[in-house]
């Protein structure tokens, strides 16, 4: 990622703050934590719900909210113990006839019938071109279920009755090999191994499944020099997902560990990387020093926390 272009975008702020909680007993963390915590609590919509950009971008009348940044937003103030408002419902209301959650809060024909569910999904009628530009022109659909929005969801509602079709949305992914293209946006693997290795990591066992094959697919990409996969961002997402899914070899994680630290830039930094798309055709990629920054910190915890343990 050479030529980039500032944007003002959730979603980012939501993983980085997250990232950034293994390391919340520090001053200065917290203080970027409670910030951070404020600053996600006012860019809240109706219902409890997040759009990926902020209030104040051109972008946000006509993108539609989605069940993606509204639960990791939702992770973050709850972790942190802030206020907002009560979502699940309207979560619940956003599933197709399987289970699993669509992942934008748009208009598809339903018999459901809750006040705040129309009123967020017809704020689309505000503005009936650039909606539709916006649904012809992006590769974003209507009925989009991907396989990280719905891990995501259930790391944040946990396992319950209305979550626990994502269970086997997960494991089925994993055990027929398609965390390739199991989700629109994050066409990393890495990724996917993060955000699913995580509810593992939160005592879902009916995950076990997935924690061999997902482990020996990342050590399959470990390098001589103890980076995995293409640099610093995956190096970073498998060690925690290594760490999620138990792992114990610290000769692995050691020599991934001392790869990442070797990579931080003069600022105390990390390079950027692309961390997800604007769609499967990778037309827009996002990605930051900070994103990198965050998952590298966050590698970094909890890799000192397992040799406390």
């Amino acid at each position: 990622m050479k030529d980039t272009v500032p944007d003002n975008n959730i979603f980012p702020t939501s993983l980085i703050c997250f990232s950034l909680l293994p390391l919340a007993h520090l001053d200065e963390v917290d203080e970027i934590l409670q910030l951070t915590a404020s600053f996600l609590q006012y860019q809240s919509m109706r219902a409890g719900v997040w759009n990926n950009f902020t209030k104040a971008h051109k972008y946000f009348k006509i993108c539609p909210a989605d069940v993606d940044n509204t639960a990791c937003a939702s992770i973050v103030l709850k972790r942190l113990q802030r206020e907002f408002t009560n979502n699940e419902q309207i979560l619940l209301l956003n599933r197709n006839n399987k289970g699993l959650f669509y992942t934008w809060f748009t208009f598809r024909p339903n018999k459901v019938w809750n006040r705040d569910y129309w009123m967020l999904i017809l704020r689309e009628l505000r503005f009936p071109l650039s909606s539709w530009i916006f649904w012809t022109k992006n590769e974003a659909g209507k009925y989009d279920i991907d396989g990280a929005v719905n891990a995501n969801v259930l790391f944040y509602l946990g396992l319950k009755d209305s979550t626990r079709p994502i269970i086997k949305f997960i494991k089925d992914i994993i055990l027929t090999n398609k965390e390739n293209d199991c989700d629109k946006w994050y066409r990393n693997p890495f990724t996917i191994y993060y955000f699913f290795s995580r509810n593992y990591a939160a005592g879902l066992t009916e995950l076990e499944a997935i924690k061999l094959p997902v482990t020996e697919r990342i050590l399959a990409k470990v390098q001589e020099n103890g980076a995995v996969g293409n640099g610093v961002l995956d190096t970073a997402l498998a060690v925690i997902s290594l760490i999620n899914l138990g792992y114990e070899n610290n000769l692995v994680l050691r020599a991934a560990v001392n790869f990442i630290i070797s990579k931080q830039e003069k600022n105390g930094e990390w390079p950027r990387w692309a961390l997800y798309y604007g769609g499967p055709k990778k037309l827009q990629c996002y990605g930051s020093e900070e994103a990198t920054t965050g998952f590298c910190l966050e590698a970094l915890a909890l890799y000192q926390k397992s040799l406390k343990i």
